[in-house]
């Protein structure tokens, strides 16, 4: 009966243990990821005209054109850098926590949460899911859809490794 007992609680814990991990899928894209990245354009789809827009509670995107990007895939930290002091922009570096986001049925989404230099979340825990839709080892391109004046658009993010 103890061996029955005992057999029981480890097949629990191995279900659990396999409902909570990553795929192998999203595990790759970590390794992809993982490194130093740069910002090098940002595009917009659907949107008309010239825009300032601020992103992830941060500065306007312009700022983050150049911006350099460091993801460590074993810890899922990392930071981003605000390097451009043309257009008002102010230097800045931001810490992050970030992963793999695997909805049902749908593409996978690049995560992050923006923190404090104790490593504290900010923005009351809110964070940030991107779109990835194109990644490999020297080029990551993820995708925001967003509504603009009422209409559906998109803000596309074009990484390339450091």
């Amino acid at each position: 009966m103890k061996y029955v007992k005992s057999s029981l609680i480890l097949l629990l814990m191995a279900a659990l243990f396999n409902a909570c991990s990553v795929s192998n899928e999203s595990r790759s894209m970590q390794k992809t990821i993982n490194g130093d990245w740069i910002l090098q354009t940002i595009t917009t789809e659907g949107i008309t005209g010239v825009t300032k827009t601020r992103i992830f509670n941060e500065a306007d995107f312009s700022c983050f054109i150049g911006s350099e990007w460091n993801f460590i895939n074993n810890n899922g930290m990392g930071s981003y850098t605000i390097v451009d002091k043309s257009n008002n922009c102010v230097p800045l570096k931001r810490l992050i926590r970030w992963t793999i986001y695997e909805p049902a049925d749908a593409a996978k989404e690049f995560q992050f949460k923006r923190l404090d230099d104790k490593k504290n979340a900010m923005d009351n825990g809110d964070g940030y899911r991107l779109t990835v839709t194109e990644l490999d080892k020297t080029i990551m391109k993820l995708r925001s859809n967003i509504v603009f004046d009422g209409h559906a658009g998109a803000v596309i993010y074009n990484f390339v490794k450091k």
